[in-house]
């Protein structure tokens, strides 16, 4: 069937991506449309919109500061009702206190507008993010950039001038801290206490943090450090910084360092600043194996085992739900929306020495392409599944069709699922699957699910649970548990 495509470009025009995506949802569901995108007309996204076949002639010609936005769908009728909603959607009406205030369109101007702030977040095209962290910290402002698609020398760069500076850069890519309470991008509501966190993986610091408030603690500051400041191109600038002010902050009692395994030189380094540091530590390198830590830290395998000892290793309560046996031969796939959780989870299959790939593997784990019969986890958030559209976590949607796949896949014994909600997540990602699944009829696999998040979130942890549960859904109190559950069903003990 042949295809209708249009292209809307809008000059000088910017919204946030995140805003931009939930539109592009929205048009994304409407009847007959195939694809759908609204992104500014930067050329790393021109060439994500051509690549999905989105991008006409009109669209092409757009520049970093137009917005484009883009239809295909499979008749002239619906792409223009898809085009004309999405301008709606821009276009809506103000509310009265949004137009009676003034709200300032530059940095320079919110610096003069409020003269006592210390913080910018940043989230613009990646082609312009630097620019205007740059401005952010000779302005003496601590940075955080949520934007990708930044070239590393440049971080490695601007994070050189901002330690010179002495202020923070926390990304690029850094999708989730909480500073002195306050959630930043992907976080969770939790309670101020005596923990600091320092995070690499946004969906990492989620876990650790809201199962330290599901058990009784708090947190201090969660600092996110983008995920390649441990790497050996930047050096691990961020992280050592990070490290330094809550090693000075009289409210932090214990750090915890989430990280994937860092460049071995910047793991020396990190090591040997704990190693002089008057808090204990715990260190979870996620995946890594063997990791050795000095007489004030402790390694933690897992994010669950990181939460237990930053508490005091506090055990946390048992999962006693017993695990269903699933035929022989069944396995397990994991579709995970966190890529930190999608580690986290091969760990307990690894260390169990049961055959495991996943498009993002974690060391002694195979590449997916390498192990097709074997259990099989996916991190959906990796750049093959979003480019060009919304994160799972934003748009649980993502998932859906390799989810209805799995369901009906005779080999498959066990789904993995992960459910994080918080701030900028979607509203109610519970309800999706829950619709998911009553869609598919006949016998399913085990679904096994964990919920990154508070009752306090917006979309409230218990409520979310509860709508997992009359589904038909085995709920684990963290994403280790759901693992180590999905494992016993697909493994059982002789």
């Amino acid at each position: 069937m042949a295809s209708v495509m249009i292209n809307q470009v809008r000059r000088g025009f910017y919204l946030d991506s995140v805003a931009l995506m939930r539109v592009a949802r929205t048009i994304g569901l409407m009847p007959g449309v195939a694809e759908s995108a609204l992104m500014m007309g930067t050329a790393a996204n021109r060439q994500i919109m051509q690549d999905a076949g989105v991008l006409d002639a009109e669209g092409a010609s757009a520049e970093g500061n137009d917005l484009v936005v883009a239809v295909r769908a499979d008749s002239q009728t619906a792409a223009d009702e898809a085009i004309a909603e999405a301008i709606r959607q821009l276009d809506q009406p103000k509310t009265q206190t949004e137009t009676a205030s003034w709200r300032p369109r530059t940095l320079r101007q919110a610096v003069k507008s409020a003269p006592a702030s210390n913080f910018a977040l940043i989230s613009v095209p990646g082609d312009y993010a630097i620019a205007e962290a740059r401005k952010a910290v000779r302005h003496g402002l601590h940075a955080m950039i949520f934007s990708d698609n930044v070239p590393v020398d440049a971080e490695r760069a601007l994070k050189e001038e901002a330690r010179e500076a002495g202020r923070l850069v926390m990304g690029p890519d850094c999708g989730t801290a909480i500073i002195g309470g306050v959630p930043l991008a992907f976080a969770n509501v939790v309670p101020r206490g005596d923990i600091g966190i320092i995070g690499a993986s946004g969906t990492g610091i989620q876990e650790v943090s809201c199962l330290i408030a599901q058990n009784g603690g708090g947190i201090s500051h969660a600092i996110g450090v983008g995920g390649r400041d441990l790497s050996a191109e930047v050096g691990g600038i961020t992280t050592l910084m990070a490290m330094d002010l809550l090693e000075r902050g009289s409210g932090t009692r214990h750090i915890v360092l989430i990280s994937k395994p860092p460049a071995t030189d910047v793991a020396r380094q990190v090591i040997e600043r704990i190693a002089k540091s008057s808090k204990p530590y715990t260190v979870c390198f996620v995946g890594a194996e063997n990791v050795a830590v000095p007489d004030n830290a402790a390694a933690a395998a897992t994010l669950k085992a990181a939460a237990e000892q930053s508490l005091g290793d506090r055990a946390f309560p048992n999962f006693d739900t017993l695990p269903v046996s699933v035929p022989e031969g069944r396995r397990a796939v994991g579709l995970f929306s966190g890529g930190t959780l999608c580690a986290e989870a091969q760990i307990v299959f690894r260390d169990a020495r049961l055959p495991l790939g996943s498009n993002a593997p974690i060391p002694g784990v195979a590449a997916l392409g390498e192990n097709s019969r074997g259990h099989a986890f996916i991190d959906l958030g990796d750049d093959e599944f979003t480019r060009g559209k919304p994160h799972p976590m934003i748009d649980p949607s993502v998932r859906d069709d390799l989810l209805c796949e799995t369901l009906s896949d005779p080999s498959v014994g066990a789904i993995l699922i992960d459910i994080v909600i918080g701030y900028g997540a979607h509203e109610d990602p519970a309800g999706h699957l829950a619709g998911v699944l009553a869609s598919v009829g006949g016998e399913r696999p085990i679904v096994v699910a964990s919920v990154t998040g508070t009752d306090e979130d917006p979309q409230g942890r218990a409520a979310q649970v509860a709508t997992l549960e009359a589904a038909g859904v085995v709920v684990a109190p963290s994403n280790a548990d759901a693992a180590i559950y999905a494992l016993a069903c697909v493994e059982p003990v002789a």
